[in-house]
């Protein structure tokens, strides 16, 4: 098998390959390096690739066949990772399971995907979920045995990768079929040296944010140092350990761990790529980035779904910190208007967009599919993204707010994010969100919470007294915390089911 095989080299050069077909290339060509660090447990390459095998040939023997889906629900581990690539291997399709989802979503979710096992970590296991369960604690006892070799699978490119369940914080999670052509175009995109990457992982395995930084470090043969949990002084005690090179956060862990006040005691020295993604990132926050934390700072704005990309290489573009940047290439954005046509540069409207990294649709909903599109004058297909934005003269995108989240009173439009932006600059609020309320004079008001040490009385009147008319917060309420799913994103339906209540 190893004198037939590809290079990885090769494979990385070619216009397709599969994830697992690359992790035994790395593992022919270096077996000793270091694929992944969790705590104080690794795997080298040869390793890694020899348990994937275990993985794989286990599923086969308990009847997984391509296309079968293998649900995965537990912390970020070693065995997480291996269950993940093994599915890949037999040509089955990971699901990764939000920890976060409550019992009814998860059992809903299993349901969906028609998984018929599921691995989990042992807090899970009192969880009625209709399939088999393994706890990954106890994997070992599970696998083939040592030697173990997977029949062979083809694949092709548009052969389901994994299915992604959205985040749920707008309604019920839909599962989103990511094909291999979308995977692949996420490893054959990554910079040059990234053979050399050691990327810090503190994102959780379930989410795409996390898969698209890991599965690029692992298909060019690089480092993954996975983070059990995040906690801000553990991430730079981590990235100083392993000299770290690479890392994914979302806006709110940036904020965490920028907010330390030891932070610049830190040796941060090795990094060259800290990339963002999955939710609003503040331009003040960007700026502090880029003065105190070395290396090159990068936004991507997408989603799970695929759609359009775009890219903001902050560093070179200090004066365009409040947009998301300019579309990668391949990717075509457009705006449109609530008639669903094309608006010219600058108008507002919504955000649709096309590339070669898109889902292939919502599991089992192609109705919802259908709803999610939107096709051009020339019948090619975009996914809606849900947001409202506009493009300046020089191609950057500038994110107005969520189009759900748009609250509509008294007949005019007005936008979240601008009130919760306005809050911010107040010295006693620490973090808000916004959200429409039910208004029997204006159908629907804003109103706002908010963390910090402000009087709400107070505080309502200093911002009513700067904003417009139309924009002026019906009430203003003290919490203690701004509730979020696990990648930083405010569940404004858990705030209103609040404020109703």
């Amino acid at each position: 098998m190893g004198e037939t095989m590809p290079s990885a080299e090769l494979l990385l050069g070619s216009d397709f390959a599969n994830m697992t077909d690359l992790v035994r290339a790395h593992a022919s060509e270096r077996p000793d390096k270091p694929a992944i660090f969790c705590g104080e447990d690794s795997l080298s390459y040869a390793e890694l690739d020899r348990a994937v095998d275990r993985v794989a040939a286990a599923l086969q023997r308990d009847g997984g066949r391509v296309g079968t889906v293998v649900a995965i629900l537990g912390a970020n581990s070693i065995a997480h990772v291996l269950v993940f690539l093994g599915a890949l291997r037999a040509g089955c399709v990971p699901a990764p399971l939000a920890t976060s989802a409550t019992a009814d979503q998860l059992a809903g979710m299993v349901c969906d995907s028609a998984a018929p096992i599921i691995f989990i970590d042992p807090d899970y296991e009192a969880l009625a979920l209709p399939t088999r369960k393994v706890r990954l604690d106890r994997l070992a006892c599970w696998l083939a045995p040592e030697g173990a070799l997977p029949q062979p699978v083809s694949v092709t490119a548009q052969h389901p990768f994994n299915l992604i369940y959205s985040s749920g914080t707008t309604g019920t999670p839909k599962g989103v079929v990511q094909p291999h052509a979308m995977r692949w175009f996420h490893i054959a995109r990554a910079p040059a040296g990234f053979d050399r990457a050691v990327t810090l992982v503190a994102t959780p395995l379930y989410s795409n944010t996390t898969l698209v930084s890991i599965l690029p470090t692992l298909g060019w043969g690089g480092t993954v140092v996975l983070m059990r949990r995040f906690d801000p002084r553990a991430f730079l005690i981590e990235a100083e350990r392993h000299r770290a090179t690479v890392t994914m956060l979302v806006p709110v862990q940036y904020q965490r761990i920028m907010a330390l006040p030891d932070f610049d005691s830190f040796d941060l020295s090795s990094f060259q790529l800290k990339t963002c993604s999955s939710a609003p990132f503040s331009a003040a926050l960007k700026a502090d980035i880029l003065a105190r934390w070395p290396g090159l700072l990068v936004e991507y704005y997408g989603m799970t779904e695929g759609g359009g990309t775009t890219i903001l290489v902050c560093n070179a573009h200090p004066g365009k910190l409040a947009t998301v940047g300019t579309p990668l290439p391949g990717h075509d954005i457009r705006i449109i208007g609530e008639d669903d046509r094309e608006l010219p540069c600058g108008g507002i409207g919504e955000v649709v967009g096309r590339s070669p990294a898109m889902m292939s649709g919502y599991h089992g909903r192609d109705e919802v599919t259908d709803e999610a599109s939107w096709s051009d004058a020339h019948g090619s297909r975009y996914i809606r993204h849900g947001d409202i934005g506009r493009f300046d003269a020089d191609g950057f995108l500038t994110l107005i707010d969520r189009k759900k989240d748009l609250i509509i009173s008294g007949g005019f439009n007005v936008y979240p994010s601008d009130l919760e932006a306005a809050l911010l600059l107040h010295p006693g609020v620490e973090d808000c969100a916004v959200i429409g309320v039910p208004s029997e004079q204006w159908g629907e008001a804003p109103a706002g919470f908010f963390v910090g040490r402000a009087d709400p009385s107070e505080l309502l009147a200093w911002l009513n007294a700067r904003m417009g008319k139309t924009q002026r917060l019906a009430d203003l309420r003290l919490i203690d915390e701004i509730p979020r799913n696990a990648i930083g994103k405010i569940l404004k339906r858990e705030l209103r089911a609040r404020y109703i209540a």
